[in-house]
């Protein structure tokens, strides 16, 4: 456990100083990607290399894999040979916390996504694939094939295909692809035993089977990264046909709670990374704070460089209709000289900027599933808090007071001082 549990750690299980040097890639990488209007054939061609480049990202299969070292079948699965964790008191059982489930979709593109997974016996869990995740999607179009839907889940390995799991990524982009991206090298990958899925190579342990979408079971309550208790619910049960395994196999698992735990260092990793595109659909973006207390789907704070009245409103609503960042509660758009990270100075200018009435917008949509508050499941309300200073063209008939601040000639000479006595480096 606690394998990402800093920014630090993060950065060296990406393989990286600091997680701002992925973002600048992805940020160089769109820019080469998307060709100015006036681009040409000699254009294209100078992008050749870095389409090469890309294409060594993709998925390297192999036929001999640490994760098959040992197979398992029949009477043989077991469950019962990993210390699979039950953290907190009132948690229904024990419960596999970081699996890396594939499904594949009607095209047979294979998604990864990571949903827990309550222990029920030695060859069953449940499955708990919210709605909205594109796991569900693809279980619900195999549904009108068969009740029984191949998966496969592995556990552990290489820790950038454990991130790209998290990631939000489009549905279209392969999770390992990005996390070749990620290595700037292709993921080794093996072909499952006993199903048409094909897992990472240096995985540890590989669970396969098939999703009963007919036997629904009652999964939880489970001590969840929302720092409560989610609610006990119906899903559909896993049951496991074949394991395989490394020799000596590390058995991965992350505990979740009530912020800061492991998960907090992988949200914010997915903040700093998904920024610049994010700025591709939002250009107007300066920044973004997704705020640990906020649990990553509650808080979003975005500074923008303001250009027409009620531009903060159309922000608002345009994070709203990006994929996971539908669900966030809570929007607030301050100016472009705000520091998003500083929660004081944030806090500052919504306490002076914002008039309620005028400056709050409110709109009902989807929620997370575990937002225990909304009224009913997954429904509810979000709230949008424009910030910013407020200009004639928006009815603000009156005088806007500038902000105190310091002389740059003052601050250089106070500066100048205080290394002159020693008191700073």
């Amino acid at each position: 456990t606690n394998l990402f549990g800093s920014m630090e750690r993060m950065a060296l299980a990406l393989g990286v100083v600091k997680l701002d040097d992925i973002a600048l890639r992805i940020e160089t990488l769109m820019q080469e990607m998307i060709p100015p209007l006036e681009s040409n054939f000699l254009d294209t061609l100078k992008k050749l290399p870095m389409l090469n480049e890309i294409a060594n990202y993709k998925p390297q299969i192999v036929k001999k894999a640490p994760c098959q070292e040992i197979v398992l079948e029949d009477k043989d699965v077991d469950l019962g040979r990993f210390p699979v964790l039950k953290t907190w008191p009132k948690d229904a059982g024990p419960f596999i916390t970081l699996p890396l489930v594939c499904t594949k979709d009607e095209a047979g593109r294979q998604n990864i996504g990571m949903y827990r997974m309550q222990v029920y016996d030695r060859n069953t869990t449940g499955m708990h694939i919210h709605i909205h995740h594109d796991g569900a999607q693809n279980l619900r179009d195999a549904g009108r094939e068969t009740r029984h839907v191949p998966v496969a889940v592995a556990l552990g390995g290489d820790p950038a295909v454990t991130f790209a799991a998290t990631a939000p990524l489009p549905p279209m982009v392969s999770e390992l692809m990005f996390a070749g991206f990620l290595r700037r090298k292709g993921v080794p990958v093996v072909r499952c035993r006993t199903v048409d899925m094909v897992v990472p190579a240096n995985a540890e342990i590989v669970l396969e089977g098939y999703v009963d979408l007919d036997d629904m079971r009652i999964e939880g309550p489970f001590g969840d990264h929302t720092g409560y208790y989610s609610l006990a619910d119906s899903y559909p049960t896993f049951h496991i046909t074949c394991i395989t395994h490394r020799k000596d196999p590390i058995y991965p698992a992350t505990v979740v709670g009530k912020p800061p735990q492991e998960d907090c260092y992988m949200g914010k990793a997915t903040e700093r990374i998904f920024l610049p595109l994010l700025k591709i659909q939002l250009p107007e973006v300066v920044d973004m704070n997704l705020p640990i207390f906020g649990v990553f789907h509650n808080f979003a704070i975005l500074s923008i460089k303001k250009q027409y009245p009620w531009h903060a409103k159309k922000v608002m609503n345009a994070v709203w209709g990006m994929g996971q960042m539908m669900f966030t509660k809570f929007v607030i758009v301050v100016d472009e000289d705000v520091d998003v990270h500083n929660l004081n100075d944030v806090m500052w200018r919504v306490g002076n900027n914002v008039d309620p009435r005028r400056d709050m917008t409110f709109t009902d949509g989807p929620l997370d599933v575990l937002d225990h508050a909304a009224p009913v499941a997954r429904i509810g309300t979000k709230i949008g808090i424009d910030a910013t200073k407020k200009w004639a063209s928006e009815g603000f008939v009156r005088d806007w007071p500038d902000d105190i601040l310091m002389e740059k000639t003052v601050k250089m000479k106070i500066g100048a001082l205080l290394r002159e006595l020693n008191l700073v480096e």
